[in-house]
Order: C-alpha cells, then structure tokens, then sequence
C-alpha cells in the first residue's frame, strides 16, 4: 500500500494567535488521535499534497519529535474563501482496533452486457468499510465481467474479506444500460414483426 512520510513539529501552545501564526507561516495544523495519546502537530502545506490531493488511499506515517505513527486520513478543513487547507485529522492506526476508512473501487473484467453493445455506468466510486488495519487495502476490486445488460452490480454482490461494509446493501455499484443505438436497432428488428 501507498505510504507518504510527513515529518511534523509537535504543537505545545493553542489558541487563535499561535494556529494564525503557524498558518501564516505555510503550515497546516493537525491531529492524531485513536491510539493512546492524542498528538497536536504542525507540518509544512507540501507535506500533505500528495495525501490530500488525490482519490487514492493511502497511510501516511507522521514523524513527531522521534516518534512515528502510522495513520490514516480522516477529515480535512478547507478556508471557505481562498481553499487553502487549514487543518487535518489523522487517525492512528492500532493493531487490534478496527477502523473506519474509505476505500476506492477498482472494476476488473469486460462485462458481457458491454460485449453485448451496453454501455458501464459506474454509480460509486468508493465504499466505506470497517476493518482491522491489517486487512486495509489501496482499493477493493469488484469483478463485472458478469455483468449483463440492463443489470446492476450492488454494494452486497462486493467481496471485500475480513471487512465490514457500512453502505447500504442495495445500492447499486454499477450497471450496464442500453444505448441509444442498441435500442435503435431493437425498435427498428421490432417494428417489421408490426406490418
């Protein structure tokens, strides 16, 4: 799995005046909580680009005065005019203790309902799943290959082992509609058997 290392300065002192200061300085205020202490910290903007801005999932290892923790990414704070980032919560990751995360879907295969002129709708593009860290992963596959048209792939047909999926069961995931061709040429076979 993808791991981007962020080197973090604790924070000692709070307040409005300190979190301006450290912002007016490029710096992105944050936090990690979820393992024994909860550490305030600041780091440099560019260090949490590749974190922020990207749909993949990945874990960020957070270097803070010698000691490193091993997280993942759980809110983001944006200012509302100029959209820099203000703060970031971090969530650690503890051995036995299982986490919320998100997880991007990955489709595999050619559906036959796309063989047959359809055409792949994807409807979601992650899932949110709660699980071990161990059992964490950069996406969750979903396989469509039997996929047919007209039919639709849901949140309970995804095999995501050793996780537990929080979205609801019915939604769809995927789905193959027909397209505008396809139902042209069927109106169009259709409309002789008419005479």
């Amino acid at each position: 799995m993808k791991t981007i290392t962020i080197e973090g300065h604790l924070r000692t002192e709070s307040g409005k005046k300190v979190a301006r200061q450290l912002r007016s300085q490029d710096n992105v205020l944050a936090v990690i909580y979820g393992g024994a202490t909860e550490v305030n910290f600041y780091a440099p903007t560019k260090a949490f680009k590749n974190l922020v801005y990207t749909s993949e999932f990945m874990l960020a290892e957070v270097t803070v005065e010698g000691k490193t923790y091993k997280c993942i990414l759980k809110d983001l704070q944006f200012h509302k005019v100029t959209d820099a980032l203000l703060h970031v919560d971090l969530l650690e990751l503890v051995e036995d203790k299982k986490v919320i995360a998100t997880l991007p879907l990955k489709t595999v295969g050619v559906s036959v309902g796309v063989k047959a002129g359809g055409k792949l709708v994807i409807k979601m593009k992650s899932l949110k799943v709660k699980a071990l860290p161990k059992d964490l992963r950069e996406c969750i596959e979903i396989d469509i290959t039997n996929l047919e048209l007209n039919g639709n792939l849901r949140v309970q047909d995804v095999n995501a082992p050793n996780m537990e999926i929080l979205n609801p069961a019915r939604i769809p995931v995927a789905s193959v509609v027909m397209t505008r061709q396809l139902k042209q040429e069927e109106n169009a076979a259709a409309a002789p058997a008419k005479k």
